[in-house]
């Protein structure tokens, strides 16, 4: 089948690898309908993690069952199915605790729990950039969707950024009349914003300086903040009036200023500054434990140098973590269903499987429009 494949820093490429097989009789082999690029991806783009050449790619997936093992009873072939990143057992402590992001049987990386599809540190496991997918623990692992193709372009976002944005607003606590900044008007950024208006918030700021997403962020019912004309957090309290009551970090340790310059902890900082004492704080930007190529060498080791002080002295909570996608996707499949929520007005291109290479170096420049890439391996 073909599959992209990380083979160095800025480098993939469209190749032919082995189709993927039953190897339990719990698994499925799903026929890949939808895959997205992730903001995430483009820390193994830019050659900031550990992850092998050869390494196929992508974490965002939905399809079709093409196959099942023995043991797996309720999916089906034919099923229309949404992937969830997380590659969870169902049995483990964690996962029946609904922790599937932290599942402790599946990725035996030393001192890693969790695992996902095509990314570092996350386990052996080939990822969806690609015609064809296995899923283990199908059973527990994949959400069926309506059969069809209405949706697509939202259902695609079920697998990760849409959890995503919604858990960074869970662990922020953010509840109707809130006033809550996003940081970052990214895919997960975007969708956090849009999810805390979905939760009722008053008012809702993203921050970012690209243009083309803080117009995105504004569809989705948030006010911009442009931090290139400003210190975002001046800005922000000037138009509230005072501290928002809730933050969400959707950016990473790639954080950097608008001159480019990379400073890990400058949104950690900017959102001390700008919520209020006692506010909550939900970080579900990717922060690694060590990045060889950090701005300095306490982040190469990840440890991020920011304002613990003033976080402790203003008695603000911050919750943290990958999203366990099943703790909200088959809620957030039926507010669309319902049309109660578009998640793909954010889409920006489609593109086939061949197109992957230049759809990464288009996403990864942050090119005006390049918002969110979908790429349909049988286009």
């Amino acid at each position: 089948m073909k599959a992209l494949v990380y083979n160095n820093p800025y480098e993939v490429s469209v190749e032919e690898v082995d189709d993927p097989r039953i190897e339990a009789p719990t698994d499925a082999i799903v026929r890949i309908t939808s895959t997205n690029i992730c903001g995430s991806d483009l820390h193994m783009y830019e050659g900031r993690t550990s992850v092998e050449q050869g390494k196929v790619l992508g974490h965002e997936n939905m399809g079709i069952v093409e196959d099942v093992g023995p043991g797996v009873w309720r999916v089906q072939r034919g099923d229309r199915v949404s992937v969830p990143f997380n590659i969870a057992c169902g049995t483990c402590v964690n996962c029946e605790h609904g922790l599937t992001a932290f599942c402790l049987t599946t990725n035996p990386t030393p001192g890693m729990d969790g695992a996902a599809y095509g990314y570092a540190n996350m386990g052996p496991y080939a990822g969806g950039q690609a015609e064809y997918l296995r899923v283990p623990f199908a059973d527990f692992n994949l959400l069926r969707l309506p059969p069809g193709d209405d949706h697509e372009l939202d259902f695609t976002m079920l697998s990760d950024i849409f959890p995503t944005g919604y858990h960074g607003t869970e662990l922020a606590d953010v509840r109707p009349g809130h006033t809550v900044a996003v940081f970052g008007a990214g895919p997960v950024g975007l969708l956090a914003a849009y999810s805390a208006v979905l939760r009722g918030a008053a008012r809702v700021f993203v921050v970012d300086q690209h243009k083309d997403r803080l117009a995105l962020g504004e569809r989705f019912g948030a006010e911009p903040i442009d931090f290139s004309a400003g210190d975002p957090v001046e800005q922000i309290l000037d138009a509230n009036g005072g501290m928002v009551d809730r933050g969400v970090e959707a950016v990473g340790y790639q954080a950097h200023d608008h001159t480019g310059e990379e400073h890990p902890e400058l949104v950690l900082d900017n959102l001390v500054r700008a919520v209020r004492s006692t506010g909550v704080i939900g970080v579900v930007g990717v922060y690694m434990p060590q990045d060889p190529g950090a701005a300095d060498d306490g982040a190469k080791d990840g440890r991020v140098a920011w304002d613990y002080g003033t976080f402790f002295a203003k008695g603000q909570r911050m919750g943290t973590g990958q999203c366990p996608v099943k703790h909200y996707n088959r809620d957030l499949r039926d507010l669309i269903v319902a049309g109660r929520a578009e998640p793909g007005l954010l889409v920006s291109h489609e593109l086939p499987l061949t197109a992957a290479p230049d759809g990464y170096a288009h996403f990864d420049r942050r090119e005006d429009g390049w918002t969110k890439v979908v790429l349909h391996p049988a286009a």
